[in-house]
């Protein structure tokens, strides 16, 4: 058996610049990866297989158009993998649950046979966050998202981080086109924590106009007292940082009790 973590993806910072004539967005955005997520796990077979389970299972209609099942089909990996993957992150929250799978895959092989070349091309074709989803580490997206640069000073490694997602799944496109196309300035630089404090994410407020209890969400957060609370992508997932700890364990347990039905997950910066 191949484990590997799909670690879940958070925009600390979220910049959009343009509207591309292609349709996509220029933007600039510091990804970031919480040191949980789906689990993915492979063992040799006679052909490529994929089985589904866990708490998010239900929300993916067919297995064998998963961008999983597309990930295997993109690279070489001997004769056959029957593939399990337990879903436990929310899908279409922001978290790039999906793109976190596929570069789980490509990790996977990777340590079983070796990337090609032109790994980073093919994971692109898979989505935008596919690459720095197969890095797993901060880096700079650009572009699309797709052109990265890793950052020289990672001060958030180990940093305490709350996930929190109201259960409504918000889709990418409409958030992305509800944007109101004003350019409110490039990402600043410098390192991981001043790039997040100093950053925005600027798909929040189209988010939280197509799902207002995104909204709530970032005000609970915000209410437990962290050094930032903002959405992810874009949406509904949105995250909290610490200083340590024991702050994280008594937020968790204070949205917990007042908003029973939402789905968290706790852990750290990677």
């Amino acid at each position: 058996m191949i484990p590997e973590t799909a670690y879940a993806k958070i925009n600390l910072a979220l910049h959009i610049r343009k509207r591309r004539e292609d349709g996509y967005h220029e933007l600039e955005t510091l990804f970031a990866f919480v040191d949980d997520g789906d689990r993915i796990s492979a063992a040799p077979a006679a052909a490529d297989s994929l089985n589904v389970h866990g708490e998010f299972a239900g929300r993916i209609d067919d297995p064998f158009d998963n961008i999983v099942a597309k990930a295997l089909s993109a690279l070489p990996h001997g004769q056959g993998w029957a593939v399990t993957l337990d879903k436990r992150l929310p899908v279409a929250a922001g978290l790039g649950g999906g793109s976190a799978d596929a570069g789980a895959v490509f990790r996977m092989i990777e340590r079983a046979h070796g990337l090609p070349g032109d790994w980073h091309a093919r994971a692109a074709g898979l989505g935008a966050d596919v690459p720095a989803c197969v890095l797993s580490r901060p880096c700079v997206g650009t572009g699309t998202g797709t052109d990265l640069a890793e950052v020289a000073e990672n001060d958030l490694a180990g940093c305490p981080v709350l996930l929190v997602n109201p259960r409504e799944p918000v889709p990418t496109g409409p958030v992305f086109k509800a944007w109101d196309g004003i350019d409110r300035g490039p990402m600043p630089t410098g390192s991981l924590r001043h790039i997040a404090l100093a950053g925005r994410n600027d798909l929040e407020a189209p988010a939280v106009s197509i799902c207002p209890v995104i909204a709530d969400v970032l005000a609970a957060l915000r209410g437990t007292g962290p050094f930032l609370a903002r959405m992810s992508g874009s949406g509904a997932t949105c995250f909290a940082l610490y200083d340590s700890e024991a702050e994280l364990q008594t937020a968790a347990d204070k949205i917990a009790a007042s908003n029973p039905g939402w789905w968290q997950m706790a852990g750290k910066l990677r």
